[in-house]
């Protein structure tokens, strides 16, 4: 199956992390690459603008993404990944949601660097934005400067209090056969034993792994969650995280959290976010 994959960049050291390792990645996989940039990012900081400087920044933009396919087919060649390029006048958000549709992607790969001082800080806040309005792919975040490591062992949190579709765990199950990876389901403890609806929803999940290599992990609750998972990332030596977006949930709880209230959230590994 070949894969389409976007990476949308605004030509920071930032995005180049995200396309190195979203290329080291799927390096044995078919799949075609899409950089994209929204000049709409660079327009919307300014006060006034003519179509004259418009089609200037257009220009710019694309020569800039002509440089980077440029550059990655030279520095990445691969015999099973094709590159192309899109230029976009809508916001980024827009913009993607318009790439996901017309070019049937897959995955979209974002780093995850973000204003100083604000919130979206701990994702950055274009994929802050990303994550609230895209419903119908994979999200990739990539942390800044993070040097690609074989993904050998997976974490996946869960309460198991939502009943699982294979749609939500297709991802999931994609993203370990690249690599045989073992999943590691971890579920923290805030209950003395799991109910009626948890221990079936335990159940459909492991026939959904059946064939893979998989492990049931409990940890108590003596810390906020992302504490945990972030202790739990470091026990045992996790490469990617792989949480699902559900509505009211942990990573809508991020997003959406006051700048006065702030989740200090900031994933040291790639976090892979399933849509709903």
């Amino acid at each position: 199956m070949k894969r389409n994959i976007l990476i949308p960049t605004d030509f920071s050291g930032n995005s180049w992390s995200s396309i190195g390792y979203a290329l080291k990645l799927y390096a044995d996989e078919e799949c075609t690459f899409y950089f994209l940039n929204s000049v709409a990012i660079k327009v919307s900081t300014l006060s006034t603008f003519s179509n004259k400087l418009l089609e200037t920044l257009k220009v710019d933009a694309l020569e800039d993404l002509k440089q980077i396919k440029n550059l990655v087919e030279i520095n990445y060649a691969n015999a099973n990944h094709d590159f192309h390029i899109i230029l976009s006048v809508n916001d980024l958000k827009e913009a993607i949601k318009k790439a996901i549709n017309e070019r049937q992607i897959d995955l979209i790969v974002m780093g995850t660097k973000g204003a100083t001082g604000a919130k979206e800080i701990f994702f950055g806040s274009n994929t802050v934005h990303v994550l609230k309005v895209v419903n119908n792919c994979p999200v990739l975040i990539v942390p800044e400067d993070y040097n690609f490591t074989k993904p050998s062992q997976i974490a996946f949190p869960t309460d198991y209090n939502r009943f699982y579709n294979v749609k939500e765990i297709e991802p999931l199950r994609q993203l370990a056969d690249l690599y045989n990876s073992k999943i590691r389901i971890v579920h923290i403890n805030v209950e003395e034993e799991l109910n009626d609806v948890q221990e079936y929803n335990l159940f459909e999940l492991e026939s959904y792994l059946i064939d893979y290599e998989f492990s049931f992990h409990w940890m108590p609750k003596y810390a906020k969650k992302v504490s945990e998972i972030n202790d739990f990332i470091e026990e045992l030596n996790i490469d990617i995280l792989v949480m699902i977006n559900y509505k009211h949930d942990f990573i809508q709880k991020i997003i959406n959290e006051p700048v006065i209230k702030k989740i200090g959230f900031k994933p040291k590994i790639p976090f892979l976010v399933i849509p709903e």
